[in-house]
Parts: C-alpha cells; sequence; structure tokens
C-alpha cells in the first residue's frame, strides 16, 4: 500500500514552468507512478508514468518535451516538471500508483490545482 499527497501547484503565465510533487508513504519502492490531469468539464486524462527504478518514463503526446516525471527515492518522492506551459494546460493534476507502468492504478492523491493565465 501508498500513500500520495501532491503538492506544487499555483497560478503561472503563459510559457512559464512550475514543478509539482508527489510524496509518498508506504511500499514506495513497489509501485510505478502516474501523473493524471482533469481540467473542469473535462474526463481525467492521463499525462505520464514513470518506472519503479525510474529507469524508464512514458508521456503522453500533449506533454511530450515539455513535461518531465523524475523520482527521488531518497525522500520518497516523485516530480513532474512542467515547462512551456499553455492555458491548456490548466487542471487539477493527481499522482497515482500502480504495481504495472500505464495501467491500473490502485492508489491516488487528492490533487493540486494548476491555472496558466495571464
Amino acid at each position: 500500500q501508498v500513500q500520495l499527497v501532491e503538492s506544487g501547484g499555483g497560478l503561472v503565465q503563459p510559457g512559464g514552468s512550475l514543478r509539482l510533487s508527489c510524496a509518498t508513504s508506504g511500499q514506495f519502492n513497489d509501485y510505478s507512478i502516474g501523473w493524471f490531469r482533469q481540467a473542469p468539464g473535462k474526463e481525467r486524462e492521463f499525462v505520464g508514468t514513470i518506472s519503479r527504478s525510474g529507469g524508464s518514463t512514458h508521456y503522453e503526446d500533449y506533454v511530450k518535451g515539455r513535461f518531465t516525471i523524475s523520482r527521488d527515492k531518497a525522500v520518497n518522492t516523485v516530480y513532474l516538471q512542467m515547462s512551456s506551459l499553455k492555458p491548456e494546460d490548466t487542471a487539477v493534476y493527481y499522482c497515482a500508483a500502480t504495481r504495472l507502468f500505464t495501467n491500473e492504478f490502485e492508489y491516488w492523491g487528492q490533487g493540486t490545482q494548476v491555472t496558466v493565465s495571464s
């Protein structure tokens, strides 16, 4: 089992950068950690994921080249570094844990709001 808490959201101007954190407790090393987002009135969408070892990552096309996921085992935390932000990136961002890689996410954080606006 693993618990997840997101932080780092806020208001940023278009073209800016922001780093989200997903602090975990429990069996951190047993899980791949993914990031999702949900904009108002839209369905939740997958952003990307990082493997248990941190050696593999996957990103959806709409964030590829702009977002980077990393994990720090020393502090049991996964990061989502976002750059070249666009207004359409505005959403609540969630991290989630899976024993697989890109699906069957079992545990979820509460989310953190990211707003991209001038």
